[in-house]
């Protein structure tokens, strides 16, 4: 408000045009946007104040103040990188498949690959040995029947002894081959076992990994909340002292205080017409 408009609505109250509410309104609002001003000066120009004695404990404030926030600041930077990797490896493991352990997969199929054939030898080797087992029976039982009724001739008899003998051989090899295939069978099984174990592991450990990368997430998520809260302190004392320092520069006459805002004499011409609009407006409402 300027001079000019002040005596226009102070004629106005004369004929009963009463705005206190008005009045106090527009004092207000001036008044956030003049603390306004004076928070952004002190910002500019606190830098240049130090050898202004008024303004000694605000300035060494800053400095300190300063110093800590870039301390605070720079470990949220880091905290907010580590949360984020954290995230990463969090969603990396609840991405993951099986390809932590795709290589034992593959393992443990070729091998159980390997055990399905062997299992269809073992068969063919228990088939043929019964086959065997009932051909020998036959020809034993044949040599007892002759033997028994006694009409055979002493070659046949050999013949006889010999085919069991090459029966029995045949039988043993059979026997012999079996016992061979059903150690690799055990053999593959035991295989499997320790595959099964190690892919068990591996998922103890993503499982584990994963437990740690949530841990790491609230830690961390603790930790930013921790320094959030610290970093917006300092910055309310900072704005404060910005204040202070931009409320007695843009108030006083010393030459020291105009030279430091000398660069911002258009803001300090603004602020000096918001306080005196404030003013006006005050003075309006106590007389409304």
């Amino acid at each position: 408000m300027t001079s000019t408009r002040y005596f226009l609505f102070r004629a106005a109250l004369a004929f009963g045009y009463n705005r206190k509410n008005i009045r106090m309104g527009d004092a207000a609002g001036e008044m956030h946007l003049l603390k306004e001003a004076e928070a952004h000066l002190g910002e500019a120009v606190w830098t240049h104040v130090e050898h202004i004695e008024e303004l000694s404990v605000e300035y060494w404030n800053l400095r300190k103040i300063s110093k800590e926030r870039k301390r605070v600041a720079a470990e949220l930077e880091a905290g907010e990188n580590e949360l984020a990797e954290a995230h990463e490896e969090r969603a990396s493991l609840l991405g993951a498949t099986n390809e932590p352990f795709h290589d034992l997969l593959q393992e443990r199929q070729t091998v159980l690959e390997k055990l399905e054939d062997l299992a269809r030898e073992r068969d063919r080797i228990v088939a043929n040995a019964r086959d065997i087992r009932r051909n020998y029976d036959g020809v034993k039982l044949k040599q007892e029947v002759l033997e028994k009724e006694g009409g055979h001739t002493d070659e046949e008899l050999v013949k006889i002894t010999a085919k069991l003998t090459d029966l029995k051989k045949k039988f043993s090899d059979l026997k012999g081959d079996r016992h061979r295939i059903a150690e690799k069978i055990a053999d593959g099984d035991a295989h499997i076992d320790t595959i099964e174990t190690r892919i068990a592991e591996r998922k103890k450990e993503r499982r584990v990994k994963a437990s740690e990368a949530f841990q790491h997430i609230g830690e961390g998520n603790q930790k930013m909340s921790t320094l959030r809260a610290e970093l917006g302190l300092l910055d309310t004392r900072m704005r404060q002292l910005y204040s202070e320092i931009g409320r007695h520069v843009s108030r006083s006459a010393d030459p020291a205080c105009q030279k430091a805002c000398k660069s911002h004499h258009g803001m300090v011409e603004v602020m000096r017409a918001l306080r005196k609009s404030i003013q006006l407006n005050h003075k309006l409402a106590e007389i409304s």
